[in-house]
């Protein structure tokens, strides 16, 4: 599927009561995921024109075949990239092995991954919105999300290509045979989707309600700064104490 590809395509999400419902549409046809009867997950791929995939629509063994691959490939693929991102984060050797130095099984150089690094984590969260695109992307795509994240700061496309070599040696994306678009691997998909959000919703907002200069009014909003300025009073109320009674 590409920008010139015909057709309408939307995903929509529907929460109605406590029953989720996903819906993902590709022109005439539809994948369709939901509880049934509120006791087990389904997942379903209605195809509604069999052209929609470049199948013939005559009966036969062969069009029967390959239209029930293209709907178990489909339900397969969602199911997958859910169970992957539901996955547990990964563990600290595999946090050091991204974000420090390391070298590939053929001995090439991986630069790290320093995590908090502003580049690093805006191409980091641009890989997240390429979680689940089938056909990978390029470099002038990954540019273009990443310029947009950093604003002020040029982001050019040498320094994508640099940035994708390193991502590669990492075993976070492969290249796609005979293209230029790359994809990510579920190692990839795993800590980019862990690193943006643990950046973005702990450690940023974290370290925000922990600074002392927050103003009062602020901080007593927050749970977390309450309870850290309780916390620093403490401490410096028994040091004292300790320090008079030395």
């Amino acid at each position: 599927m590409t920008r010139k590809t015909p057709g309408t395509f939307r995903t929509r999400v529907l929460t109605k009561g406590v029953d989720p419902t996903l819906c993902c549409y590709f022109k005439s046809s539809r994948l369709k995921q939901y509880f049934k009867e509120g006791k087990a997950l389904r997942t379903e791929t209605v195809i509604c024109d069999t052209k929609d995939f470049g199948i013939g629509r005559r009966l036969c063994s062969k069009n029967w075949s390959a239209l029930k691959e293209v709907g178990q490939s489909a339900n397969r693929r969602l199911c997958d990239a859910e169970a992957t991102d539901a996955q547990p984060a990964p563990d600290v050797a595999t946090f050091s092995e991204v974000t420090l130095p390391s070298k590939t099984k053929d001995g090439l150089y991986a630069p790290g991954l320093r995590f908090g690094d502003s580049r690093v984590m805006a191409v980091l969260a641009a890989l997240v919105g390429f979680c689940n695109v089938v056909v990978g992307f390029r470099n002038a795509e990954i540019v273009e999300r990443i310029g947009a994240m950093l604003e002020e700061i040029p982001y050019t496309s040498r320094q994508a290509t640099y940035d994708l070599r390193r991502l590669k040696r990492k075993g976070l994306i492969v290249k796609i045979r005979r293209s230029h678009r790359y994809q990510l691997t579920d190692l990839g998909r795993r800590v980019a989707v862990l690193f943006t959000k643990t950046y973005g919703r702990v450690l940023a907002p974290g370290l925000t309600a922990l600074d002392p200069r927050l103003p009062d009014d602020v901080a007593a909003a927050s749970p977390v700064a309450v309870a850290w300025r309780r916390l620093d009073r403490t401490l410096d109320q028994f040091m004292e104490s300790r320090f008079v009674a030395a």
